[in-house]
């Protein structure tokens, strides 16, 4: 999919800014629609397809998070954060709720059109058809870097474009440990202004999804100071 079927939602109760951001997108071949408020967010992400939704947090009503829950809860709907709250702990929480990047106000619309092409390059290939051979088994957990999907044992797993992009990282180079700031590259890319206790976030999301019991994790490995690396469990062999 190229930028001219791909569809951005942008949702921000600064009307101007809502409009300033869609045509720029829209001048770069997006097809984008606005939204003010958070109810009539979730009414368009019911009604149409969308490849991204830019969020803002900060809004009367149902706030940014609010609606980011909702969407999490019955879709993998990529999303970028858009607020003037540049606390560590909003960033953290946006992070917790699923969310794959966070821009914060005021930004350049150069920044947060590069920071959206990252996003959907993570998530583009999810649309391609999967290939032969492409799977890399480690234990029960498989994982598709060209569908973007992964199982455990016969069980699907949900993540985030971020959060695969970091499992995939690690289980392509088992025993391997990671620093933070290299698994970052995975989600930021070139924006160091990311902080590197977001990782966290993301690991323990994806313990969450991929681990019995994500207080005693068996696959990834928390290596104290330095990061994490991919473990096969014992008794499960890899393939």
């Amino acid at each position: 999919m190229d930028e001219h079927t791909q569809r951005i939602l942008v949702v921000d109760d600064e009307k101007e800014l809502a409009k300033m951001i869609c045509d720029y997108l829209s001048a770069m071949g997006f097809i984008t629609e606005s939204a003010s408020d958070g109810s009539r967010a979730l009414r368009l992400i019911g009604e149409k397809e969308w490849d991204l939704l830019v969020l803002d947090v900060m809004m009367p009503g149902l706030d940014g998070f609010d609606v980011a829950r909702k969407v999490r809860a019955d879709r993998g709907l990529p999303i970028i954060f858009l607020t003037a709250r540049a606390e560590e702990s909003d960033r953290i929480l946006g992070f917790e709720i699923g969310g794959d990047d966070y821009v914060t106000k005021p930004f350049s619309m150069k920044e947060l059109a590069a920071r959206i092409r990252a996003v959907l390059r993570r998530s583009a290939s999810g649309e391609k058809e999967p290939e032969a051979d492409t799977e890399i088994v480690r234990g029960s957990l498989r994982l598709n870097p060209v569908s973007m999907k992964v199982r455990l044992g016969n069980d699907p797993v949900a993540l985030t474009p971020g959060q695969f992009a970091i499992l995939k990282q690690l289980v392509s180079y088992p025993d391997r440990v990671f620093t933070r700031n290299e698994l970052l590259q995975e989600v930021s890319g070139d924006y160091t202004g990311v902080y590197e206790r977001t990782i966290d976030v993301h690991i323990k999301n994806i313990r969450k999804a991929i681990e019995n019991d994500p207080s005693r994790p068996r696959y990834i490995e928390t290596i104290h100071g330095i990061g994490y690396r991919f473990t096969v469990p014992p008794g499960e062999g890899d393939e």
